[in-house]
């Protein structure tokens, strides 16, 4: 396999995205929402190249995602009933939880900060690689400020061989995920996504 390809979301793939984030290259994933551009955060280097591809600032922290709460809890300092509430309900899915973020945590999310943005996503491609590799980084696959892409084809034509795998999972262009602050007693909107906000409201006071 080149050093740089779009391959089709099998084993092979898989294999070819698993290697290259294990040397801290960039790689690209259909998501249940958008494309996404992702990397491994503990390995050094790989945020930095990110953040650069994407022209990102870096004190836009990432996201990350995860296949449930055993891996937030790599991540945050807990998960409170608040916030479970709300995984129970919403997971897999388009809901990205803000959380107290660990101390001394080593993953790389750009500027430092006390919280930590966590998904489980509805899709098998990025489940399956936060199964091998462990918690992925990630941001929508465009250049920062720019609608997502929606095609693998979109995705190379935007970044060449900045990315090293892109996995192509045909269209993805769903509604970005919303995003709810649960790092204090009252969950907070910081942006409204696929989900309602309504529906939000009435799983945390469940």
């Amino acid at each position: 396999m080149d050093e740089s390809s779009t391959v089709e979301v099998d084993a092979r793939g898989i294999e070819a995205a698993v290697r290259a984030l294990a040397s801290g290259r960039v790689v690209a994933i259909p998501t249940d929402t958008v494309y996404g551009l992702a990397v491994d955060p503990l390995r050094p280097g790989a945020t930095n190249r990110l953040f650069a591809l994407k022209g990102r600032p870096r004190d836009v922290r990432l996201p990350v995602l995860v296949t449930g709460e055993e891996q937030v809890l790599q991540l945050a300092t807990g998960v409170p009933d608040l916030a479970r509430r709300l995984m129970t309900r919403f997971w897999p899915g388009a809901l990205t939880v803000v959380l107290p973020r660990r101390s001394g945590s080593s993953a790389d999310l750009g500027a430092d900060g006390a919280t930590v943005a966590v998904r489980c996503p509805a899709h098998p491609v990025p489940v399956e690689l936060c199964q091998i590799t462990g918690p992925l980084a990630t941001t929508s696959a465009n250049p920062h400020g720019q609608e997502p892409l929606t095609t693998a084809e979109a995705v190379r034509a935007a970044f060449a061989d900045a990315v090293a795998v892109v996995l192509d999972g045909g269209i993805c262009a769903g509604l970005p995920s919303t995003v709810v602050d649960c790092s204090g007693p009252e969950p907070q909107l910081l942006r409204q996504g696929r989900i309602p906000w309504e529906e939000v409201v009435a799983a945390a006071g469940a």
